[in-house]
């Protein structure tokens, strides 16, 4: 059952949205922050993905049983229950509230806010065609998170740099959108590739991630960061582009590598831009 929770979650996938929280804690800290701040915000972090993915496998399960792609996921295949899920989603909720105030205060009074945006996601594809710009915003949380773990305050650097997360969300989000255009048509889901059709969604996908890379350089600038950060932003910038000429309308057979793989990377190459920057 274990094995069939972690799939469920795909924890595997924390690690490419742990780094995002991490840019925010080393740049708050200018640095490493301490061992502990950092364990508890591990903790956090992987509990608040964990509550959100498995409720949004809760609230999808109906439109995931009708969907080939998707038709053999742990709960409309059977291999989990809808009452073990739920169990997972109230232990998760519970580790990342306390872990979020034994942080510091700030964190814990934002926690609730933060679990409104993760949860509520999963409602949104049902009412707007903005709904990839909303899992945006709760990824774009992350660093903005780490800032506020490492320093107990808020400021203008984090934010810009989780305004560009949210763009560079959306832009892959809609790319893996463009997978179920026919399904999201044919049960009145909103989705931009299901309005506006593949080609034009790939296009806004683009400037998407043109605007985030232009939001990740400012937010450098903002923090002050050294020459270090600009000459690794290339890494993250290159995988952007590398990411737009693996998918064509026609050809979506590489987006599970773009998806995932690809993404990690940008997550990571992140990551590393910053702390070059510090030094």
């Amino acid at each position: 059952m274990l094995k069939s929770l972690f799939s469920l979650v795909k924890i595997e996938h924390t690690l490419f949205a742990l780094p995002l929280a991490l840019t925010g804690a080393v740049l708050g800290a200018r640095g490493l922050p301490p061992i502990t701040a950092l364990l508890l915000m591990a903790v956090a972090f992987t509990a608040a993905r964990a509550s959100a993915m498995a409720f949004n496998r809760i609230a999808d399960r109906h439109l995931d049983a009708k969907n080939p792609r998707t038709a053999n996921r742990e709960i409309p295949s059977g291999t989990l229950s809808v009452t073990r899920v739920w169990g997972l989603v109230l232990v998760s909720i519970a580790v990342f509230l306390a872990a979020s105030w034994a942080i510091n205060p700030l964190c814990g009074k934002l926690a609730p806010l933060a679990l409104l945006v993760l949860l509520g996601y999963s409602y949104t594809k049902r009412f707007t065609h903005l709904c990839h710009y909303f899992l945006g915003l709760a990824l774009g949380m992350a660093p903005v998170a780490g800032w506020i773990a490492a320093t107990g305050s808020i400021a203008a650097a984090p934010v810009v740099l989780g305004l560009g997360v949210i763009f560079w969300t959306a832009g892959f989000d809609i790319l893996y959108a463009c997978q179920d255009v026919e399904f999201d048509r044919k049960m009145g889901l909103h989705s931009i590739p299901a309005h506006l059709g593949a080609q034009k969604a790939l296009k806004l996908a683009s400037l998407s991630h043109i605007a985030a890379f232009v939001l990740f350089i400012l937010a450098g600038a903002l923090a002050s960061l050294g020459v270090g950060f600009y000459l690794l932003s290339i890494i993250p910038g290159a995988l952007l582009f590398w990411e737009h000429r693996l998918i064509t309308p026609e050809d979506l057979t590489h987006i599970d590598l773009a998806f995932f793989k690809v993404n990690s990377l940008v997550s990571a190459s992140l990551l590393l831009a910053v702390i070059g920057g510090l030094f």
